[in-house]
């Protein structure tokens, strides 16, 4: 005779999981608020750091080489849009104001270079006059605004004594040369001469031999 088998007992019912519903974030949500204004003052930052750098300032510049004893005055500089960090604009001209009455450049100042206020001075700040040399064959070196020194070479003789310097770390004004397709003659360069110096270098032109003027490397 075949034997029953008893039915299997049920496994205890588990609950089933409730199906979690996403909600819409809505306007009242704290952190939504925050979110946005997050992302508002992002974009409003970025906004202002590339508008900052855009900005640029008017200055002066100069217009042509400026040399020691230069008035400045509108002929001779410029205006030109720059990049200027706040603790630099004080060191230059605004050009938003009128240019400093009665002020003479100091020290030379190149063609295109901001004028610095520290370049500018009285007339009477200057000690040094101009002196004119008239030299044979300057060279191309010899231009104006370039750094020289003056050297005396005696006319050649049997006693004639050794070249002697008479001056150091001049600062050419003015070249005046000889034009034309057939202008002969010498080229006259101007230098300024210290007060201390002058006597020297206006013996020196009266004396029987040469002044010869030789540049500086890299003193212009």
């Amino acid at each position: 005779m075949a034997q029953m088998t008893a039915p299997p007992r049920s496994a205890t019912a588990l609950p089933a999981p409730q199906a979690t519903r996403l909600r819409r974030p809505s306007w009242r949500d704290p952190r939504l608020v925050v979110g946005l204004l997050l992302v508002a003052a992002s974009v409003a930052a970025g906004s202002w750091v590339v508008t900052a750098a855009q900005a640029s300032t008017p200055v002066w510049v100069a217009r042509g080489t400026l040399t020691p004893g230069t008035p400045l005055t509108e002929d001779n500089v410029a205006v030109a849009e720059v990049r200027l960090g706040g603790t630099q604009l004080p060191s230059y001209l605004d050009a938003t104001e009128p240019l400093p009455a009665d002020l003479v450049v100091l020290r030379t100042v190149a063609d295109g270079e901001l004028v610095p206020r520290a370049a500018l001075g009285d007339r009477a700040d200057l000690d040094a006059h101009p002196v004119a040399l008239t030299v044979a064959d300057p060279g191309s070196a010899v231009t104006q605004g370039a750094v020289v020194d003056l050297w005396f070479v005696p006319e050649p003789g049997e006693d004639a004594p050794e070249p002697s310097q008479l001056a150091v770390a001049l600062t050419v004004v003015e070249i005046t040369k000889p034009t034309g397709a057939f202008a002969q003659g010498q080229t006259v360069v101007h230098v300024l001469v210290p007060q201390a110096e002058l006597p020297a270098v206006l013996a020196a032109t009266a004396a029987a031999g040469a002044v010869r003027v030789v540049p500086v490397l890299g003193g212009s």
